[in-house]
């Protein structure tokens, strides 16, 4: 059993120090620590200080830290069947923090920058952006792994909660600290644990986020020759329902070379999964008009124009936020129910799909999805009248 405990100090009115008791194997033993803490602010009973402060959290996170480090101390003298030497236990334990310990903030930099190098700009970026909420949620200080702890992981769910956060942005950052903590796991630089396994870290339905066909069709013959911009948003949507709901940044960065003997080959930058689409006579229509406007360009679309892999990539953020822009405007333009974005062609291909009773393996294959599984996600939300109109069918049945 190890607890946190305070001493308090012969002299009145200053702070108390903290200690760990351990008891095992019929002895007990006590470890005096440089931390410091008022008596009244201590909790004895679960051995840490009173919340309510960024400094209680702080000493809290060091204590749950300092606690895991003696039980993996225990467990390791245990498992080695050796004699219990209280002496050599604080001596292991004295070593083991006088080293700097990795901490987590720390080790996810190391990866953002080892992302970098290998041009995963993508999941870099992902991984900022986690990185900079759980540091707001840290208010800017930094833990070792072992104080990742599961109540840990449940505040940092409270905060994002607490601030308007999505459940499934919250998910988001979930996932990414736990392939953090599991990788710094497997380097054996975090103790083997699942700090994580109480989160949420699913995907929650959205809204449906497809819309008819028949509105692409009024979209296609839209007159836009006054707006250039406004005019290449709508053919890069069209484009991308004709090519299988092919991903902006597959768009953004294919090709010329990709487009060959008849057919379109790309590798999807998400999942690294090749691809071929045959290209219809509407798919070449899109493509000859813009070779005018990208004579000299390697790529089919006038969207990048960097040779550097970072400023391209950073040119696609800046032209995705652009173009979904467009897009609102463009659905408000056709009075359409639902927001039209980036990600609207791909789910409208994938339903329109399943309505002409495409096989979800297909649909599956054709949207490049490594499982069938995310693809019933996309096709999960049907709408109430798909339903009531095979519901009138089926009562139909009855009467005859």
């Amino acid at each position: 059993m190890i607890k946190a405990k305070l001493r308090k100090s012969t002299v009145a009115g200053k702070p108390a120090t903290v200690y760990y008791q351990v008891s095992h194997r019929g002895q007990r033993l006590q470890i005096t620590t440089r931390m410091r803490w008022q008596p009244e602010a201590w909790d004895a009973e679960r051995g840490r200080p009173r919340a309510g402060t960024e400094e209680a959290r702080m000493l809290g996170r060091r204590i749950d830290a300092d606690t895991e480090r003696l039980r993996r101390i225990v467990e390791g003298i245990d498992a080695a069947g050796r004699a219990w030497d209280p002496a050599t236990f604080v001596e292991r334990f004295r070593a083991v923090t006088a080293e700097p310990p990795v901490s987590v903030l720390a080790f996810m930099r190391q990866q953002i920058e080892a992302l970098l190098r290998c041009r995963r700009f993508g999941t870099a970026r992902n991984y900022d952006r986690t990185l900079r909420s759980f540091s707001g949620f840290l208010a800017g200080a930094d833990l070792p792994f072992g104080a990742l702890t599961e109540e840990l992981a449940h505040e940092y769910e409270a905060y994002l909660a607490e601030r308007g956060v999505s459940r499934n942005s919250s998910s988001f950052y979930m996932r990414i600290l736990r392939a953090v903590y599991n990788k710094a796991v497997r380097q054996r630089l975090a103790p083997p644990s699942a700090p994580f396994r109480n989160v949420y870290t699913g995907v929650a339905r959205t809204r449906k986020r497809a819309i008819d066909s028949g509105i692409i069709a009024r979209l296609y013959r839209l007159d836009l020759k006054d707006d250039p911009a406004l005019a290449l948003a709508r053919d890069l949507f069209v484009f991308s329902y004709c090519t299988r709901g092919m991903a902006f940044i597959d768009i953004a960065f294919l090709r010329k070379a990709d487009l060959r003997d008849g057919a379109i080959r790309y590798v999807r930058r998400k999942t690294g999964q090749p691809l071929c689409i045959r290209i219809e006579p509407d798919i070449a229509t899109l493509v000859a008009r813009y070779a005018p406007a990208t004579a000299g360009s390697p790529y089919v679309f006038p969207i990048l124009t960097a040779s550097d892999a970072n400023e391209a990539y950073r040119q696609y953020q800046s032209a995705l936020g652009r173009h979904n822009r467009l897009l609102g405007r463009l659905s408000q333009l056709l009075c359409a129910e639902c927001r039209f974005t980036s990600y609207t062609p791909r789910h409208s291909w994938a339903t329109a799909a399943r309505d002409c009773n495409v096989p979800i393996a297909v649909i599956s294959a054709g949207l490049g999805h490594t499982s069938e599984r995310t693809t019933q996600i996309y096709l999960a939300m049907l709408e109430n009248s798909v339903i009531d109109r095979a519901n009138r069918r089926l009562i139909g049945l009855l009467g005859r």
